[in-house]
């Protein structure tokens, strides 16, 4: 294929390059060859609807204007998403993690549990989260649950905040749980209140290091995938330092942290795999155990 060739919508394989490399730049989010051909479809499909007739216009446009930007990366990130996407997930986090968190902060005053939801979407992996702890009797009434929602994609924050859900994306939740946690209105169902007061929705790259806090869980699902393996390290230390000890880090099913320089404990638990950072205590042993092996 010859440099000037259009293979998109009026887009050239350098414009094309240009887009990737913008995107990289300001997100550090990387289109790698394996999802090229997704990529250039999607920004031909961009390019239709917005009316540009070349892959430069486009570029201008983003370069001047952070709305045009916004809506092609929308358009690249925004993935079909649903309740309860991974059920051994859920479970895991329901009858291991919340009981685990439970006996080792009972104690503590307030009884605070924080939750990161990093790349949280549309909504419904917080919601799920939220749904989850609300329903475990432990913590349903006698804790102070906070979860932080993020994701880069400002219209999709939109929508993860009105928290009004229709069709497939509703096939896991149970018909108690639609009773209980939703409300009928024009449009689909609606997150109650209650629910949706459990969770602040932010704006953020992931890319950028912004201080959180301290997390008791870490829900970063299908994201790391997007990221570059220096950046991908990077993220994952940096999540290791965030969680306090004896916390979790749920990865997406095809994401693995096992090569990385980090000390998480792998936990598998039927088809899904835990991370927890150790304690203080967990982690003397373990530098005892290897010395006394060397």
């Amino acid at each position: 294929m010859s440099p000037g060739q259009q293979i998109a919508h009026g887009a050239t394989e350098h414009e094309l390059s240009e887009l990737r490399m913008l995107i990289e730049e300001r997100t550090g989010i990387c289109f790698d060859a394996s999802r090229a051909r997704f990529f250039n479809l999607r920004v031909e499909q961009h390019l239709r609807e917005k009316h540009f007739e070349r892959g430069t216009d486009l570029l201008r446009a983003m370069r001047k204007s952070n709305l045009e930007y916004e809506a092609l990366l929308e358009r690249l990130l925004t993935q079909e998403t649903s309740f309860f996407r991974y059920p051994g997930v859920y479970e895991a986090f329901e009858k291991r993690v919340l009981p685990e968190l439970h006996v080792k902060k009972f104690w503590t005053n307030p009884r605070t549990l924080r939750i990161w939801s990093a790349g949280c979407s549309t909504g419904e992996e917080p919601y799920s989260i939220a749904m989850t702890v609300s329903d475990s009797g432990s913590f349903a009434d006698s804790w102070n649950a906070e979860i932080l929602a993020t994701d880069v994609g400002r219209l999709s924050l939109k929508h993860a905040h009105q928290g009004v859900y229709t069709g497939r994306s509703l096939n896991n939740v149970s018909e108690k749980q639609l009773a209980t946690h939703f409300s009928a209105v024009p449009g689909g169902q609606q997150v109650k209140q209650r629910l949706r007061n459990m969770i602040t929705f932010t704006q953020m790259n992931l890319a950028s290091a912004v201080y959180v806090g301290r997390m008791d869980l870490i829900f970063c699902m299908n994201v790391l995938i997007y990221f570059s393996e220096e950046r991908r390290r990077a993220l994952v230390s940096r999540f290791y330092e965030t969680l306090e000890p004896g916390g979790y880090l749920f990865l997406g099913h095809s994401e693995s942290i096992s090569k990385m320089p980090v000390k998480f404990q792998a936990i598998v638990l039927n088809d899904c795999i835990l991370y927890r950072k150790p304690t203080a205590e967990e982690a003397q042993e373990s530098v005892l155990v290897q010395e006394g092996r060397a």
